[in-house]
């Protein structure tokens, strides 16, 4: 059995409904230049880590929800240096301390791109046993941050009126 213990590079695409749009974030949130950009295509390549992320412009095939991406610091420090730039650039979209997410205690922000990819930047303390209920909420959009429900208008007696419920004209059956 060949043992292979890493992959030289990870690579991901995505596709993107806006390519302009979509260069603006990333060029900011990564800090460098894509190294090719095309007609309705553009590659970033990430030296630490080591990825190869590319974006295809095709707004029709544009999934929103399938997840999150993001990236684990090596310490405190890091973190605060990437939240800072990330915070400066107008990027950040939440900022979450001392959670425990995925079975483990993290701090890490959020950014999310023009079509709604969540991206992820957390250092890892330690792994933990308890996972905090309210990220398995439905109405969860990130495996670690809560959506507000919104809320329900409150109708009172009075606006229901005094109509009686009549049989076939469609408020009862």
């Amino acid at each position: 059995m060949n043992t292979i213990s890493t992959f030289p590079r990870m690579h991901v695409s995505l596709y993107v409904s806006n390519l302009q749009e979509t260069l603006k974030f990333y060029t900011a949130f990564f800090g460098i230049h894509p190294e090719k950009v095309k007609p309705g295509y553009a590659k970033y390549i990430l030296e630490k880590p080591s990825l190869i992320i590319s974006f295809v412009e095709n707004p029709s095939r544009v999934i929103a929800n399938f997840g999150h991406l993001g990236f684990q610091v090596e310490n405190p420090e890091e973190l605060e240096k990437r939240k800072n730039i990330a915070r400066n650039l107008g990027l950040i979209s939440s900022e979450e301390t001392a959670v425990n997410c995925c079975y483990a205690l993290q701090d890490k922000f959020w950014a999310t791109d023009p079509d709604g990819i969540q991206w992820e930047v957390y250092y890892f303390h330690q792994d933990a046993e308890f996972n905090d209920p309210h990220f398995a909420d439905e109405n969860t959009s990130q495996c670690c941050i809560t959506v507000p429900k919104p809320e329900k208008r409150k109708i009172a007696l009075s606006e229901l009126g005094s109509e009686k419920c009549v049989p076939n004209r469609g408020c009862c059956k």
